[in-house]
């Protein structure tokens, strides 16, 4: 360690910053995605081609942005056709010699327990409120209630609520056929697999989130399916079709018209506001690219010109996940307050302007009753009002005289449902290596190296553009700043800071050896640690860790080394970035990406530094770095992933391996359809035909040596048939989470062209 830290290094300025620069560095991130965020309403314009010459002419333009909402929400599957005998239906009654049919009977409807094929493995399930025969019905309703209530509540079927709040037993009375499904709560009784003792306290939307989102899907676009299998079903009919939801189901009732124009009418309660602080909110209601394109007034322009009720009622309130409980954690924090009421009025501001530039003003209002509680008259009347019902006047506040008492498993209903999607989400995981065929590697050529790299140009825009997400290029001079910390026997070390965007920064450790000759230039090893690592991890020899200080191994065998600091520091800190980045189609990497940008110009305009010899070694979140820095950025010459390689996708998604993510407090961890486009294996093809290696200790606990084989043998195929079999190779050493070193060195030696030393006292 050197006590001169006044000495900059040659052609820079001193560094004169103090105090925990990483942490700093990851502060100056948070602040740069926050102001992306706050500018991105701006920015979608962009996106939209609006034409208001007429509905139609509108309804046409606007296809783009409603396929891509639909892409984004993960609703995309093909649902089961309706079928039926007779009158087409798309439920079954719920009846046994302990439950009847009809579980309400008033004079004028009757609630039964219903359920709907959506998928193969899915149904929808819940209640149907149906006028009887005396009674004409007048328009058909999809009524969802908040995630923490029950069908039966707001039916009436129960007296939890108070008879205001019973909207779907007040529109049945009116004379709608209301279908209510059951939402999936924020409960976290069956979040894990009890069979390996892996249970969380992940909210059960939470839980379906995370598996989904890495295969393309959501919960919410789960459950809009739900919702839409019963309009595919009312549309057989001439009656009109309206929806209205409350908290949860006001967010799936909203989406639901927004993405299917067979939705008449729609009326939004505790939902509708500005969704800039979306990253507060618990994380199942992340969604990739939302605010990027989509704010709420965006949303409800996919609903216009059709009638759109927004009410300013008081939304559900939570204050976090289920809490820490017998060995549960894991959960991602996340809060819902109620939607403020000068935040629901300028975003329904901002879609009123799209309402009047159709000139229909009248189709969208903004409802507020002073008890805030949702399914006000003024509200009902007007969703009915909005399905050409005229002078519709929905039953008032007084409860049903036939409130049910009967004994129905509840908590069967949920966990049935519950587990109806993980196993959905589980068969899309063992199709998804089908999916990345038909994605990438039917689309790519291996007949030559040149056309190797021309048929991946694409999916090298795709993956950078589409899953990582493309931030701004830095746009300001590196200004590099220098300090000299280190003084070893073989090689000096500098703390270096370069600028990126205004006010942010890059930081790493650069180690330069000392027997460099003047006009020399020789290969870089840039060194990244894991997650809560630090550049003097890998850099300060007396630092005893499993990184074994590498980079200082490295500089002592002659080469330049460079460690940055990546953010993924500070607990959760940089998971906070990544929550804000995610909803403006940006994540950690798209930043780490850029710094490493920045690096990389900054170390080849140093005069020893040979620009197209600069390899990369990462281990453990390094070693992510490792698939996805150098699949982007080419000038890195060859990477080497320790310590993280294996089955991906599996890895983040899968329900019955303790190796999963799905059990831990790494929420960060899911990226929104990688598994559909590219696993360990298709990183590693955008990385070809420059050489790349896999470091693999026996005893890892990130994967088993099954799953890391399996994936590279994808690798080593590849390379085979490119003709490039000695570019890639895989060590595995009797060790565990930690860097090795042996079979890496040397592969470092031989692909940057650097001498091995016969011995360190040698060098």
């Amino acid at each position: 360690m050197s006590n001169n830290t006044n000495q900059a290094l040659h052609g820079t300025d001193l560094l004169t910053l103090d105090g925990d620069l990483a942490a700093q560095m990851v502060e100056a991130l948070d602040g740069y995605v926050t102001d992306a965020v706050a500018s991105s309403i701006e920015k979608r314009g962009t996106l939209w081609h609006r034409d208001y010459s007429s509905h139609t002419a509108y309804t046409e333009s606007i296809k783009p942005n409603r396929e891509r909402l639909k892409k984004q929400i993960g609703c995309l599957d093909e649902r089961l056709p309706i079928v039926g005998v007779g009158l087409p239906s798309p439920y079954c009654y719920v009846a046994s010699t302990k439950d009847t049919t009809h579980i309400v009977e008033d004079g004028n409807y009757t609630v039964s327990r219903v359920r709907w094929q959506v998928f193969d493995e899915v149904e929808g399930e819940g209640l149907l409120l149906e006028p009887t025969h005396n009674v004409p019905i007048i328009a058909q309703i999809v009524a969802l209630p908040d995630a923490d209530w029950t069908p039966e509540m707001i039916a009436g079927v129960t007296d939890e609520l108070p008879p205001n709040a019973q909207f779907a037993r007040r529109l049945a009375k009116a004379g709608c056929r209301v279908v209510v499904p059951l939402l999936i709560d924020r409960a976290d009784t069956y979040s894990g697999n009890p069979t390996l003792g892996a249970m969380t306290n992940q909210p059960h939307r939470e839980f379906i989130y995370r598996m989904a989102y890495q295969l393309g899907r959501h919960i919410i676009g789960y459950e809009v399916q739900k919702v839409l299998s019963l309009v595919d079903w009312m549309s057989l009919s001439e009656m009109p079709i309206g929806v209205i939801g409350y908290g949860e189901g006001g967010l799936i009732a909203f989406y639901s018209a927004a993405v299917d124009s067979r939705i008449q009418a729609t009326a939004v309660s505790g939902y509708f506001q500005s969704r800039q602080a979306v990253w507060r909110e618990p994380i199942y209601r992340n969604v990739w690219g939302l605010l990027h394109e989509f704010g709420d007034a965006e949303v409800a322009s996919l609903i216009a010109p059709r009638p759109l009720i927004i009410e300013a009622s008081r939304g559900p309130e939570i204050t976090g996940p289920p809490p820490h409980r017998d060995g549960r954690g894991g959960a991602a924090p996340g809060q819902l307050v109620s939607p403020p009421l000068d935040s629901v009025k300028s975003e329904f501001s901002r879609a009123h302007e799209f309402y009047h530039q159709l000139g229909s003003e009248d189709a969208l209002s903004l409802v507020s009753t002073e008890d805030r509680l949702p399914g006000a008259q003024e509200t009902l009347t007007a969703l009915l009002t909005g399905l050409g019902i005229e002078n519709a006047r929905p039953d008032g506040y007084h409860p049903s005289t036939s409130a049910a008492t009967d004994d129905f498993d509840y908590e069967a209903r949920q966990k049935r449902q519950f587990m109806q999607l993980v196993n959905l989400t589980q068969r899309f995981l063992r199709e998804a290596a089908s999916r990345r065929q038909q994605f990438f590697w039917e689309k790519t050529d291996t007949a030559s190296l040149e056309r190797w790299e021309e048929t991946c140009a694409d999916a090298k825009t795709y993956f950078w553009d589409e899953v990582i997400g493309r931030c701004p290029a830095p746009d300001v001079p590196a200004n590099p700043r220098t300090r000299l910390i280190y003084d070893e026997p073989r090689w000096k070390g500098y703390e270096v800071v370069l600028d990126v965007w205004k006010g942010v920064f890059a930081y790493g450790i650069l180690l330069l050896p000392n027997d460099l000759q003047p006009g020399e230039q020789r290969p870089v090893v840039v060194c990244q640690h894991g997650l809560e690592g630090r550049p003097q991890d890998t850099a300060d020899p007396r630092i005893e860790s499993v990184y074994h200080s590498y980079a200082a191994s490295l500089a002592d065998r002659g080469f330049i080394t460079y460690a940055p600091q990546n953010p993924y520091i500070g607990q959760d800190a940089f998971r906070v970035i990544q929550r804000k980045g995610n909803p403006i189609k940006w994540s950690l990497f798209s930043l780490i990406i850029r710094q490493h940008e920045r690096t990389l110009d900054w170390l080849a305009e140093l005069p020893f530094v040979d620009a197209d010899r600069i390899g990369f070694y990462g281990l453990s979140y390094g070693g992510k770095t490792a698939m996805r820095v150098p699949a982007v950025l080419e000038r890195y010459a060859c990477s080497i992933c320790s310590a993280d390689f294996n089955e991906w996708i599996v890895k983040n998604a899968t329900f019955d391996s303790r190796y999963s993510y799905m059990f831990t407090g790494e929420y960060e961890m899911p990226e929104f359809d990688l598994g559909n486009t590219f696993n360990y294996g298709e990183m590693a093809g955008l990385i070809a035909p420059r050489p790349f290696m896999v470091e693999r200790g026996h005893d890892d606990g990130v994967a088993p040596d099954e799953w890391v084989a399996h994936e590279f043998a994808v690798v080593r195929r590849l390379y085979v048939r490119l003709g490039i079999a000695d570019r890639t190779e895989i060590e595995f050493f009797d060790g565990g989470h930690q860097i090795n070193s042996t079979d890496t060195f040397s592969f470092l030696h031989r692909h940057l062209n650097w001498p091995e030393p016969s011995s360190l006292t040698d060098n």
